[in-house]
């Protein structure tokens, strides 16, 4: 008799070489598409404004160039200042706005309760290309057109309702007792809210203030639209680096570069939230 081979199974989670090696590939593929984009800008940016079709160019002529252009002979820095000023109040304004509304809803039952919650999910089925012209003629009729505040509570109507329904399910995750606890403790409902809940609350609220950063900073169109060239904000302003005629490469691709960078210093101060915060508000309400 001959003596057979015992069959080895895999357990649970475990894949066979060529499984990991086509599963490893893939990843590595996809990786590399993803950085490509980021890398390219930042190569030719190093390069000759002229150098966008010719890359051996860029590796004759590296060089910090444009950035100094960018920096110093453009209005880049104003640019930056009016992306500020707008992202940052967009920021405070639509999380303390969004995570009422959400706390609300979760907590509360009142007239209009479910229709509030659905006038949120329809204003983020219109296409923006849409909302340009009512909401200029609103922004007109108020007198802020070319103002900072028009252009915040403008980009607060982006924000506010994706972030109140996220910060809702959120809510939804933290037990009532913590709101019953701090009644008997005598906190007003607001003050239930400020000391108790929020606190719990930091995943959400760094996802919502992330939301809110990014919709106002790389935000074009509505920015075009309503500001002029001295209120412009960066992603505005840098439409002027090119002409019909003529695109000035190396400007662009500095002047995106140095965009990107706020971005990623606040994804870095939150990413440790994004992940709890995306999830619970994404599986509950």
């Amino acid at each position: 008799m001959t003596a057979t081979t015992p069959l080895k199974y895999r357990g649970r989670g475990e894949r066979s070489r060529g499984a990991s090696l086509a599963l490893h590939g893939t990843l590595i593929v996809a990786s590399v598409i993803a950085v490509f984009p980021v890398l390219w800008i930042l190569f030719i940016s190093l390069g000759p404004s002229s150098a966008w079709q010719q890359p051996h160019e860029v590796l004759h002529h590296l060089g910090l160039s444009n950035y100094r252009f960018v920096l110093l002979h453009s209005d880049f820095p104003k640019w930056f200042r009016n992306s500020l000023i707008v992202a940052g109040a967009t920021t405070v304004l639509g999380v303390l706005v969004s995570a009422s509304a959400g706390y609300a809803i979760s907590r509360m039952r009142f007239p209009g309760h479910r229709t509030l919650m659905w006038t949120f999910l329809v204003t983020q089925m219109f296409p923006m290309a849409v909302l340009i012209v009512p909401l200029y003629n609103l922004l007109a009729q108020l007198d802020l057109i070319d103002t900072y505040l028009g252009l915040i509570l403008v980009y607060c109507t982006i924000a506010v309702p994706f972030c109140a329904w996220m910060l809702k399910g959120y809510f939804d995750t933290i037990p009532r007792d913590i709101d019953e606890a701090g009644r008997v403790d005598g906190l007003t409902p607001f003050g239930t809210f400020w000391r108790l809940i929020v606190p719990l609350a930091r995943p959400g609220l760094a996802v919502t203030a992330f939301y809110s950063f990014l919709t106002a900073w790389g935000e074009v169109a509505y920015a075009a639209q309503f500001m002029s060239s001295d209120h412009s904000t960066l992603a505005a302003g840098i439409r002027t680096f090119a002409s019909d005629q003529r695109a000035d490469w190396g400007s662009m691709t500095a002047a995106s570069v140095l965009i990107a960078i706020p971005a990623s210093l606040v994804f870095l101060l939150v990413q440790r939230h994004l992940v709890t915060g995306l999830t619970a508000g994404g599986t509950k309400g």
